[in-house]
C-alpha cells in the first residue's frame, strides 16, 4: 500500500469534503481516501501498480465533481492556493457597495428620515444598482459552487448562500418591477438589497479571516521546513566547495563553523562542540558532541569547528522524516470526526427541508409573504456546515504541530485521540527506564577525604581498562573521562579470562577484577567487603581495584536509571495511571529496578515474542494500554498496544512500529504527550459543541420559532455575520492550543 497526496481547490465546507471523498473512492485502484478541509488536501492510499493511472484518473474525477486537484510530489504542505488578489478585490467592492446600501437603509431601519443621506442611496433603483455587482460578481464563486453541486446531485454551503441571498435579492427586485401586486396584497414595499449584499460581503470576510487563521494552524510544519539548510561547505579533494544541500552525498566530508547549522545528519570525524538540538528534540540544554558522535541536520553548532561525514541526506534525514510524519498526522482523521462527518452528510438537505417548512408555515399560518421570505432567507444563511468540518482537523493540526515542538512525533490523529484514553502504561526496562548500557554508578576508595588521591586511583583504573575490549571496561573508561582524568600509557597489559586485567604505569602494578580473583591472590578485601555486598544486592557488578597488591577501592557498574525515570513514574501515578514493568530480566533484577522508580507491578522473564501476548492479555481485561519501549524486541508489543510509544534513541524498527515517538528519548515526553492529547481532545470537543449548539439554537431562532412568543426575529445581516464568523471562531479556538505548555 502506498500513498498519494493532492492539493485541492474549491472546497467550501464539510459537504464538499464528503462529495470529494465519495468521488475518489469510486476511482478503480483506490483503497481508501481522506480529505482534510483545513489543509484542503486529499490523501489516497492505493496499491503500487496503479500510481500512473491514478495520477490521471483522480484529478479528472475531481474536476468532474467541480473541484481541482494537483498532485503533491515533494515536501510541500499547507493549502497552495492561487493568488488572492481577485478575492481581495471582490471583498473590497463588496464592502464599499454594502456600506452604501447600509447607509441608504438607515432611514427605514430607524423609522425616521435622514436628509443628509443622498437620495440615490435610499431609492430602490439606486440600491438595485449597488447590490447587483455584489450579488453576481462578488458572489460569483457561490453560484459556481452551487451549480457544480447541483450537477452532481449534491448540496453544499454554497447552495444555502445562493438560495438565501437570491431570495432576498429577487424578492426586492420583484417589489421594484411589480409594486402594484405588493400594494394590492397589503405587503410591505421595503427592499432587502442591503441584506443580500451584506450577507455575501460578510461571508467573504469570514472566509478571508478563516483562511488567514488556518495558515496559523500549520505554522509548526512551516517552521520545521524553514529549519532546512540551503547550502553546505563540502570538502572535495583539496577544495572546499559551497554546494546546494541537494548536491550533498553520503560520505561527503562537511565543514561546519561556529554559529552555523549542521547541514545533514552525520558523524563527527574531527572537532568538538556544543550543539543546540532544541529545534529537533525539544531539549533546551546544549549537548556536547565529539569525534564519533552522531549529529542531526539543522541543529545549531554553538562554539566549535567540526568536520562531519554525511550519513543521511535528502529525505532520509531526521528532519525530513519528522516533516513527513507531522504532515501525515495533520492530514489524518480522528475517530471523533466521524460524528461530524455523519451529521454533515445530511446537514444541507435537512436545512433545505427546514427552510421549505419555514416558508410554507409563515405563508399559510400568518398569510405573510414578507415574513415567510425573511425567515426562509435567515434559515438558509445562518446554517453553517463549515464549522462542523473544521472543528476536528484544525485542532489536530495545531496539536500535532505543538507535539513536534516538544520533540514528540504523533503518527496520526487516531493515536492522538487514543492517548487520552490510556489507563495502563507498560514499560520496557533496558534502554527505556535505564540508560541501556553499563555505567559506573558508584566509586568508593579507602581515601574518601583525599580527592586528589581518589582521582589518581580513577586515572590508573581507566588507563588500564582502555586496553580491554570488555563492555564493563568501557564503562570505567567513560567514567574516568567524565571526571576529566587524563589516560596514561600502560605497559605489560594482561587480560585474565574470568578474573580481570592488570598492567603497569611507572612501576605501579594496577589490577582490576573480581573479588574472587583478589582473594585467590591473597589480597585483603575486608575493609570494603560490606559495601561491595550491599551493591551486589542492588544487582550491580562490583569491580575491585588494587595498586601494588593492596586493595584501594571498588567500582559499581550497572545499567543506571535515566534521571527522568523516577519523576516521570511519580507524575504518571499522580495522573491515576496503572504502571507495569515488563522485562526479560530475572525477577530479582526487575524488582530492584521497579523499587527504585516506584513501580509496584512487574512481569519478568518474558521472552521477546511473548511481550505482545502480555499486552494483549491486559487489553482482554478491558484496559486501554500504552507500551513504552526502544528495542527490536519491543516492536511487536508496541504494535499490539493501543498506543505504542518509542524512544527516538532506540531502533528504527521500534520507531516504525510505534504511534508516538519521543525524539530525544526523554521519558518526560510521555507525560507531555498524554497532556497534549487531553488538551487537544478537549479543544475538539469545545469546537464540536460550539458548532452543534450554534446550529441547534441559530436555526430555530432564524425560522421565527420564538417570534410569536417574544417577538424575536433575526435580521438577515445578523444571520450572515453569524455564519461568516462561526468557522472563524472554531479556527481561533483551535489556535489556543498553541499556548499549550506541559505541567511538570
Amino acid at each position: 500500500m502506498e500513498q498519494l497526496t493532492f492539493q485541492l481547490q474549491g472546497l467550501r465546507c464539510a459537504a464538499c469534503v464528503a462529495t470529494v471523498e465519495r468521488v475518489i473512492q469510486k476511482v478503480p485502484g483506490v483503497e481508501s481516501c481522506q480529505v482534510n478541509l483545513a489543509l484542503e488536501q486529499a490523501t489516497i492510499h492505493y496499491l503500487s501498480p496503479h500510481k500512473s493511472q491514478l495520477l490521471q484518473a483522480i484529478p479528472q474525477a475531481i474536476a468532474q465533481a467541480g473541484y481541482q486537484a494537483t498532485p503533491l510530489t515533494d515536501a510541500a504542505t499547507g493549502s497552495q492556493k492561487p493568488s488572492q488578489e481577485s478575492f481581495k478585490s471582490k471583498l473590497l467592492v463588496g464592502a464599499l457597495m454594502s456600506s452604501g446600501l447600509l447607509l441608504g437603509g438607515m432611514p427605514m431601519m430607524l423609522g425616521t428620515s435622514l436628509p443628509w443621506i443622498p437620495g440615490f442611496l435610499t431609492h430602490p433603483v439606486g440600491q438595485l444598482l449597488l447590490a447587483t455587482p455584489v450579488q453576481f460578481w462578488c458572489g460569483q464563486g457561490f453560484y459556481q459552487g452551487a451549480w457544480q453541486a447541483l450537477k452532481h446531485h449534491t448540496f453544499t454551503m454554497d447552495t444555502l448562500v445562493v438560495l438565501g441571498t437570491s431570495a432576498a435579492y429577487f424578492y426586492s427586485l420583484a417589489i421594484i418591477l411589480f409594486p402594484g401586486f405588493f400594494h394590492h396584497h397589503g405587503l410591505t414595499n421595503h427592499v432587502y438589497f442591503e441584506a443580500s449584499a451584506v450577507v455575501i460581503t460578510l461571508i467573504l470576510l469570514g472566509r478571508f479571516l478563516e483562511s488567514r487563521a488556518k495558515k496559523e494552524t500549520s505554522a509548526a510544519i512551516h517552521q520545521l521546513m524553514e529549519l532546512q539548510v540551503k547550502t553546505a561547505q563540502v570538502l572535495r579533494g583539496e577544495e572546499i566547495l559551497t554546494l546546494p544541500i541537494e548536491a550533498v552525498q553520503v560520505d561527503d566530508i562537511l565543514l561546519v563553523k561556529p554559529g552555523e547549522k549542521i547541514p545533514v545528519d552525520g558523524v563527527i570525524v574531527e572537532g568538538r562542540a556544543n550543539l543546540n538540538e532544541a529545534m529537533i528534540t525539544g531539549e533546551s540544554l546544549p549537548v556536547t558532541k565529539a569525534i564519533g558522535d552522531e549529529v542531526i541536520g539543522s541543529t545549531l553548532n554553538l562554539n566549535g569547528s567540526l568536520k562531519i561525514r554525511a550519513t543521511r541526506v535528502g529525505k532520509a534525514t531526521v528532519l525530513a522524516q519528522i516533516i513527513q510524519l507531522v504532515q501525515q498526522a495533520q492530514a489524518s482523521k480522528a475517530p471523533i470526526q466521524k460524528v461530524a462527518d455523519r451529521v454533515t452528510q445530511w446537514f444541507v438537505p435537512s436545512v433545505l427541508v427546514i427552510a421549505l417548512i419555514t416558508f410554507l408555515s409563515w405563508l399559510i399560518l400568518a398569510h405573510n409573504l414578507t415574513l415567510a421570505v425573511l425567515t426562509t432567507v435567515e434559515v438558509l444563511i445562518i446554517a453553517c456546515p463549515c464549522a462542523l468540518g473544521l472543528a476536528t482537523p484544525t485542532s489536530i493540526m495545531v496539536g500535532t504541530g505543538k507535539g513536534a515542538e516538544y520533540g514528540i512525533l504523533i503518527k496520526d490523529a487516531q493515536s492522538l485521540e487514543l492517548a487520552q484514553q490510556i489507563q495502563t502504561i507498560v514499560f520496557d526496562k533496558t534502554g527505556t527506564l535505564t540508560i541501556g548500557k553499563p555505567t559506573v554508578t558508584n566509586f568508593l576508595s579507602l581515601f574518601p577525604q583525599e580527592p586528589q588521591r581518589e582521582l589518581m586511583l580513577l586515572q590508573w583504573a581507566a588507563s588500564v581498562e582502555q586496553l580491554s575490549e570488555h563492555p564493563l571496561a568501557e564503562a570505567v573508561v567513560n567514567y574516568g573521562r567524565s571526571q576529566q582524568v587524563k589516560l596514561l600509557e600502560i605497559q605489560d597489559f594482561l587480560a585474565i579470562s574470568g578474573c580481570g586485567v592488570q598492567g603497569y604505569s611507572e612501576a605501579h602494578l594496577i589490577q582490576l577484577g573480581t573479588m574472587r580473583w583478589f582473594k585467590d591472590l591473597g589480597l585483603n578485601t575486608t575493609p570494603l567487603a560490606a559495601e561491595a555486598l550491599r551493591w551486589e544486592r542492588e544487582q550491580k557488578t562490583v569491580i575491585w581495584l588494587a595498586i601494588n597488591q593492596e586493595v584501594q577501592g571498588i567500582l559499581a557498574i550497572a545499567d543506571a536509571l535515566k534521571p527522568s525515570a523516577q519523576p516521570v513514574v511519580n507524575r504518571l501515578k499522580n495522573l491515576g495511571l496503572e504502571l507495569i514493568l515488563l522485562t526479560g530480566d530475572n525477577p530479582v533484577t526487575a524488582q530492584a529496578i521497579a523499587d527504585q522508580v516506584g513501580i509496584h507491578q512487574i512481569i519478568a522473564e518474558v521472552r521477546p515474542d511473548d511481550k505482545a501476548r502480555q499486552i494483549q492479555a491486559l487489553q482482554n481485561q478491558g484496559k486501554k494500554v500504552a507500551m513504552v519501549g526502544d528495542g527490536i524486541n519491543d516492536a511487536p508489543a508496541l504494535a499490539q498496544a493501543d498506543v505504542g510509544i518509542a524512544l527516538g534513541t532506540g531502533t528504527d524498527v521500534a520507531i516504525a512500529a510505534s504511534d508516538i515517538t519521543l525524539i530525544s528519548g526523554d521519558l518526560q515526553g510521555i507525560v507531555t504527550a498524554l497532556q497534549l492529547s487531553r488538551a487537544t481532545l478537549q479543544n475538539i470537543r469545545q469546537n464540536l459543541f460550539f458548532a452543534f449548539i450554534y446550529n441547534v439554537l441559530g436555526i430555530p431562532l432564524a425560522a421565527g420559532l420564538f417570534y410569536p412568543l417574544w417577538g424575536w426575529l433575526l435580521n438577515p445581516m445578523v444571520a450572515g455575520g453569524a455564519m461568516a464568523f462561526s468557522s472563524f471562531s472554531v479556527v481561533m479556538n483551535a489556535l489556543r492550543l498553541r499556548q499549550f505548555k506541559p505541567q511538570i
